[in-house]
C-alpha cells in the first residue's frame, strides 16, 4: 500500500486479510466475497475500495501470509531454542500452505501475471529456514550439509502427503521425522 491509512481503515484491512486467509482455506478461494466482508465485521464497498478484485485480495492475503510466516523466524528464534523454533515454524507453514490449497485454484494464474510475487516467496521462504537452520547449526543441534532448500522441499512434500490424507496431525509427526534426521550424527 502506497499511502498510510488512518487507524480503523488500517485495522479493516489487516482483519479482511486474517479473515480471507480463514475462509479461503476453509471454502476455498471461489467464496463469495460478501461473505467475507461479513464476516470481517466490514461492509462490502470497504473490502472493494482495498481490493477491487478478487484477484488482488488473493494476492494481498497470499502476500500477508508468506510475510507473516517468515518474518516470524527471528521471533521465534528470541523465545525459543533453535529446535523447538523450527518445529513451530514448520507447524505454521503447514497452515500456511492449507491456506494456499484454499486458493489453488486461483493462486498459479495470479503467481504468473502479478511481477515478482513467485520470487518475492521464494526467497522470503529460504530466507527464514536458513536464518531458522543457522542457529540450529550454531548451537550444535543441526547437521552442517543440510540445505534450506532441501529441508523447505521435504516441508513441502510433508505438507502435500498430510494434505492429501486430510490428516493435519500426520504432518505433525512426519515434521518430528523430518527434524530427527536434521540432527547431528
Amino acid at each position: 500500500m502506497s499511502r498510510s491509512l488512518r487507524a480503523d481503515a488500517q485495522a479493516n484491512y489487516e482483519r479482511l486479510l486474517e479473515v480471507s486467509a480463514q475462509v479461503f482455506a476453509r471454502e476455498g478461494a471461489d467464496t463469495s466475497m460478501k461473505a467475507i466482508a461479513r464476516e470481517a465485521g466490514v461492509g462490502i464497498g470497504t473490502l472493494y475500495r482495498r481490493f477491487p478484485t478478487r484477484e488482488d485480495l488473493i494476492e494481498a492475503t497470499y502476500r500477508s501470509r508468506t510475510d507473516l510466516l517468515c518474518d516470524s523466524a527471528s521471533s521465534l528464534l528470541q523465545e525459543l531454542p533453535p529446535v523447538e523454533a523450527l518445529r513451530t515454524w514448520m507447524e505454521r507453514f503447514v497452515d500456511y500452505m492449507l491456506t494456499k490449497q484454499g486458493m489453488a485454484d486461483a493462486l498459479p494464474a495470479i503467481l504468473a501475471t502479478r511481477e515478482g510475487l513467485r520470487l518475492h516467496s521464494r526467497e522470503a521462504l529460504a530466507g527464514a529456514v536458513t536464518e531458522l537452520l543457522t542457529a540450529g547449526i550454531s548451537a550444535g543441534r543441526f547437521r552442517a550439509d543440510v540445505s534450506p532448500s532441501d529441508a523447505l522441499m521435504a516441508l513441502g512434500g510433508i505438507t502435500l502427503i498430510s494434505g492429501h490424507e486430510h490428516q493435519r496431525d500426520l504432518a505433525s509427526r512426519l515434521i518430528d521425522l523430518l527434524l530427527a534426521g536434521l540432527a547431528p550424527v
